[in-house]
Parts: structure tokens; C-alpha cells; sequence
């Protein structure tokens, strides 16, 4: 059963590595006792791909406990932890922001160097490194956006063969 708000796959945005930059630095200031690495993926980490305007964030710790002693402080400044999603994904803290109760930025936080945090950024650098296969992904996403808009589930899960 998909949500009620349809999916819009927008053109590419300059202002989305600003909003990265913004989050990152912001992010910064909270995990703090650590090392942490922050990354901007998915489509809005490509320079000239269409995406659904949210910034996606992964963080990477050196362990989940290092990342979940910061989630009261990240609930503070503003994220809403979403703790059920761990039930699909155990090895990932989620969290994300709404504005005016739109998206506008998911954080994935994860050890470094976990499955998760390689496939991530394998498959942002793969889009960066090959314009030809930006510009399929981006067809693909207008194209399950028009329709499967209606549901996120179906339109995520018909991605997925491409992203594999």
C-alpha cells in the first residue's frame, strides 16, 4: 500500500549540495566523540540527475552505539528518528527532516564500511562517473514516477534490478 502523496522526480537542483553542505555541517556539530564520515548519495549527490528533491545523508560510525547516543540530541535539533524501519534494515539508524511536513532530508546512519555504506557509495560514484548511466537511471525514475507516483513501495522495489 503506497502513501497518499505522489512521488515528483524534479529536475536537477544546484541548491541540493548547498542543502548537503547546510545538514553536514549541522550534523557535525552534534556527533561529536567520535569518528564520523558524512556523505551526500542518492540521485541529488549527481550533478545533472533528476531525483525526488530530498537529500539523502549517510553517516558512517565506527559503530551503531556510537551513532545512537547522539539520536536524542538529533531529535532535538529537529530529525525524527523512524526506529521501525530497523525491523527491514538492522544494521541502519534512520532519521529524517520535514519542512512544512514534506521530506526534505533522510539521514542513513551506519557502521563504515558495512554492506550497506559500500553499495551506497559504489552506486553514487558509479551515476557520477557515467553520464550515459545517470541519464538512464533518471529516465527509469521519470518514467516509475508516472506510473507508480502513487505508490513508494512499487516504485522503489522497480528500481531496484537497476541499482543492483
Amino acid at each position: 500500500m503506497g502513501e497518499a502523496s505522489r512521488i515528483v522526480v524534479a529536475e536537477y537542483s544546484p541548491g541540493w549540495p548547498i542543502v548537503f553542505a547546510t545538514e553536514r555541517a549541522g550534523l557535525l556539530m552534534i556527533l561529536t566523540g567520535g569518528t564520523y564520515v558524512i556523505e551526500h548519495i542518492g540521485s541529488t549527490a549527481v550533478p545533472g540527475l533528476a531525483a525526488k528533491p530530498v537529500i539523502d545523508i549517510l553517516v558512517g560510525a565506527e559503530s551503531l552505539p556510537a551513532i545512537e547516543r547522539h539520536i536524542p540530541e538529533l531529535v532535538a535539533r529537529g530529525y525524527a528518528y523512524i526506529a521501525e524501519y530497523e525491523a527491514t534494515f538492522p544494521d541502519r539508524r534512520y532519521l529524517e527532516r520535514l519542512e512544512a511536513g514534506v521530506h526534505t532530508v533522510h539521514v542513513h546512519a551506519v557502521q563504515r564500511d558495512s554492506p550497506f555504506w559500500q553499495e551506497h557509495l559504489a552506486f553514487r560514484d558509479a551515476l557520477r562517473a557515467d553520464r550515459r548511466l545517470a541519464i538512464r537511471y533518471g529516465d527509469l525514475k521519470r518514467r516509475l514516477a508516472a506510473d507508480l507516483g502513487h505508490d513508494r513501495q512499487a516504485y522503489t522495489d522497480a528500481k531496484s534490478s537497476f541499482i543492483q
